[in-house]
């Protein structure tokens, strides 16, 4: 039987008509999710930033090279001009390539800005990203659910958001215009006694100042946008808590399988420690909840070396091993207890246990007729 959450049907739409809450997708995203989103070119990106950026970087770029413009403009006016009445348009082959050469001078150096910024503010915000995805038909985008879908658009946060935002340009844009102008009025009024370049240079210094500020204006808009962007993807990128738990045991693998495994190597580690015990020279207890094995070999080592440790079933396991082999087990509690939490198996013990195994060490060899050195 097939889960209804899975069921797809021609009427379906894509889930990015849908808010996180509408399917219960209330838990964050896990890394693995927001990896497979960004291939798939679903990203976190503002295009008001890098309009904005596009805009910015474009009317600087004429406004500094404006000069440069003017020169070809009027180059370009007095070529055309000069030869309307000497060519024929139609059979002339001169005509297309003046054109294109005066048109790459006056738009290349603006356009390849304009091109970089945008390339720029893209790998800004979500890095270098190449993915043909986002292109490729998806024809569950194309039959939504209109009542999800105008609910979204007109009743939603994201709304709300969209009309405050452009409002709030409008008035930006409103605001700058007219304390341009009315900061200049008195000027203005008097241009009508001036040189028509007098006019037309300062009526482009005030566009030119208008056009600057609005661009900042927009910029500074389009951070937010940016922040506002980002949260609504991760909220598209949000799971069902069945969505996270079918992940995590694709990825993970599934826990009781885990559970087993683990216990599954417990044992077998057990059982490799377990054949070590028969060589220590001695083992010391809790007595009941720790058990460590030591072994010391005046020759080799330098310090003694814990063999086998064990907690609990296995500590008593250990001490069953340790006395049916002759092993001498000795009961000191802080000892065991410090050793079993600070010492791993085949580690050799730290240099401040040193004194108190040594004794113990010493005490075990002299009862069993060994006569060793010891640390």
């Amino acid at each position: 039987m097939i889960d209804k959450e899975y069921w797809i049907t021609p009427f379906d739409v894509h889930l990015q008509w849908f808010a996180a809450e509408d399917e219960g997708r209330t838990e964050e995203p896990t890394e693995h999710k927001i990896r497979k989103a960004r291939e798939e070119g679903k990203v976190a990106k503002s295009g008001e930033l890098s309009s904005a950026l596009v805009m910015l970087f474009g009317i600087v770029t004429i406004g500094l090279i404006s000069s440069y413009i003017l020169s070809n403009a009027i180059a370009m006016l007095k070529y055309f001009i000069g030869r309307s009445c000497e060519i024929d348009i139609t059979q002339d082959m001169e005509v297309l390539p003046a054109f294109l050469s005066f048109f790459m001078k006056l738009t290349l150096p603006v356009l390849l800005i304009c091109f970089i910024t945008a390339f720029l503010s893209n790998v800004l915000q979500v890095g270098f990203l190449f993915t043909v995805k986002p292109i490729i038909p998806d024809f569950n985008k194309i039959v939504p659910r209109f009542g999800k879908f105008i609910q979204r658009a007109f009743f939603s946060g994201e709304a709300l958001f969209n009309l405050g935002k452009s409002v709030l340009k409008i008035a930006c844009i409103v605001i700058i215009v007219v304390i341009n102008i009315s900061m200049e009025i008195k000027k203005i009024t008097t241009l009508i006694y001036a040189p028509h370049l007098v006019s037309f240079g300062f009526f482009s210094s005030i566009a030119f100042r208008i056009i600057i500020e609005t661009s900042i204006a927009l910029l500074v808009l389009s951070i937010f946008d940016y922040f506002f962007q980002r949260r609504k993807h991760l909220e598209s990128l949000k799971m069902t808590k069945q969505e996270l738990k079918e992940e995590r045991k694709m990825y993970e693998g599934d826990p009781l399988i885990k559970s087993r495994l683990m216990q599954r190597m417990q044992e077998i580690l057990r059982r490799n420690m377990l054949k070590e015990v028969p060589k220590a020279d001695v083992v010391i207890t809790n007595p009941t909840h720790f058990a460590v094995a030591l072994i010391y070999k005046r020759n080799s080592m330098d310090s003694p070396q814990l063999i086998a440790k064990g907690a609990d079933r296995v500590a008593q396991s250990i001490k069953e091993v340790a006395l049916k082999n002759n092993v001498p087990v000795v009961e000191n509690k802080p000892l065991a207890r410090a050793l079993f939490k600070e010492v791993e198996v085949g580690q050799f013990i730290p240099e401040k246990f040193y004194e108190v195994v040594a004794i113990i060490l010493a005490e075990v060899m002299k009862l069993s007729g060994k006569r060793q050195e010891v640390v």
